[in-house]
């Protein structure tokens, strides 16, 4: 009789290459199964139980079902992360609305933490659907997350880095996503998960040339914009942000 494979979801970004190339070159395949999808879609099959382990927005924990952090890997940002971006045309305090990335609820929250307590603003807040990047005019301003955002880092008089932000106020690291199961998992497969994780990190220069991305350096992105370590400052600005959702 077949053993069932763990199901695994991952976000479809490119922050999360560096995460899970040993994975999709073969490692851990008579395991688990690998499925990618952007952030939200992700998380909420970990909600539905349609996956076992997922990498999901921070922001989603207290909603899964026995949630549990299984690794010490993340996408975390110790400077400014370069895609999770308020994008505008004017200075912050002239946005007038703002419309919110559909992918990621963990971003969401965290501008609206930002916007109340660290620029003191409170703009409208629109709900958004696919292409709502061209709607950004005047003191319509956007939350975009993702590779999406990297693509428009020059297109923008103002573009409100996150993490940076985040940083500033609290002077800890943010904790944009983890992986999280939402049932015990073996301890075997725990332990050879993460061993292959770290060894996906060890091929950040063979993974970006594989990409070919021209308009951003990934260099950079990988190395400096993300930080990868679930560390114990991590967890500590992990643990702030939850507290600020659960208030």
């Amino acid at each position: 009789m077949a053993i069932r494979k763990i199901k695994v979801g991952a976000v479809s970004y490119l922050n999360t290459k560096p995460l899970v190339y040993a994975f999709e070159n073969g490692a851990m395949a008579n395991e688990m199964e690998l499925m990618f999808d952007y952030p939200s879609k992700v998380a909420q099959m970990l909600i539905n139980d349609e996956i076992d382990l997922g990498l999901v927005p921070v922001a989603v924990i207290p909603r899964v079902s026995n949630a549990q952090i299984v690794s010490n890997f993340c996408i975390g940002a110790t400077n400014p992360v370069a895609s999770v971006c308020l994008f505008s045309q004017v200075p912050i305090q002239e946005i007038k609305s703002v419309i919110l990335d559909y992918q990621s609820r963990t971003s969401v929250a965290l501008l609206k933490i930002l916007l109340k307590d660290f620029w003191k603003t409170s703009p409208d807040f629109i709900a958004s659907e696919v292409g709502f990047e061209k709607d950004i005019n005047g003191t319509t301003a956007a939350l975009i997350i993702g590779d999406r955002a990297l693509l428009e880092l020059k297109h923008y008089s103002f573009a409100y880095d996150l993490a940076e932000a985040w940083q500033q106020m609290t002077n800890l690291p943010f904790v944009f996503a983890v992986w999280v199961a939402n049932k015990s998992l073996p301890e075997e497969f725990i332990s050879q998960f993460n061993l292959s994780i770290k060894n996906s990190l060890t091929h950040i220069d063979k993974i970006v040339e594989s990409i070919g991305f021209q308009e951003y350096d990934l260099n950079v992105y990988f190395k400096e914009n993300i930080d990868y370590i679930l560390d114990d400052k991590k967890m500590e600005g992990l643990k702030l942000f939850l507290s600020k959702i659960e208030n």
